[in-house]
């Protein structure tokens, strides 16, 4: 009996070994999710967007990591969305969560902390996402431009 049970538990952790690999092989950091209003509710933005969002929100102690991703992402959208700026599709802003005249705008995008949130304006809807993928790209300002400049052009249908 002892030997069966052995071959059971096994099986289970090899299903559970297997099952993280597909989880996290699964993931696409190329494609992050946008979402309608809410971080729970997934829904792709079909439509060409009225206006993009891109707003960094971060506390009032920075670390480094969050003083860098507003950085590279200030510059990424000055250097490559300068019609897109001027014409005022494109925003780009770093939103300090502890002064209280941005509380509201916070609460909107559900930012509690340093966080790079995207809100593509479509037909008056707003869909906000949180791009996680930025913190991995901190250390190669790069890589970092090409995929934050890739992510924004797909969003306006470039």
């Amino acid at each position: 009996m002892c030997g069966k049970n052995y071959v059971i538990a096994a099986i289970i952790g090899a299903v559970v070994i297997l099952a993280i690999a597909a989880i996290g092989a699964s993931r696409n950091p190329q494609t992050e999710t946008i979402v309608n209003n809410s971080i729970n509710k997934t829904e792709v933005v079909a439509a060409k967007p009225d206006k993009i969002e891109v707003f960094l929100f971060h506390p009032t102690q920075r670390c480094i990591t969050c003083i860098t991703i507003g950085k590279f992402a200030g510059e990424t959208v000055a250097e490559f969305f300068q019609p897109e700026l001027k014409g005022g599709q494109i925003e780009f802003r770093e939103i300090n969560i502890d002064l209280p005249e941005n509380k509201i705008l916070a609460q909107k995008f559900q930012a509690s902390g340093s966080s790079l949130r995207i809100n593509v304006i479509a037909n008056g809807q707003d869909n906000i996402s949180e791009d996680t993928y930025v913190w991995r790209l901190t250390q190669n300002e790069a890589q970092f431009k090409s995929y934050l400049k890739n992510k924004l052009d797909n969003l306006l249908g470039k």
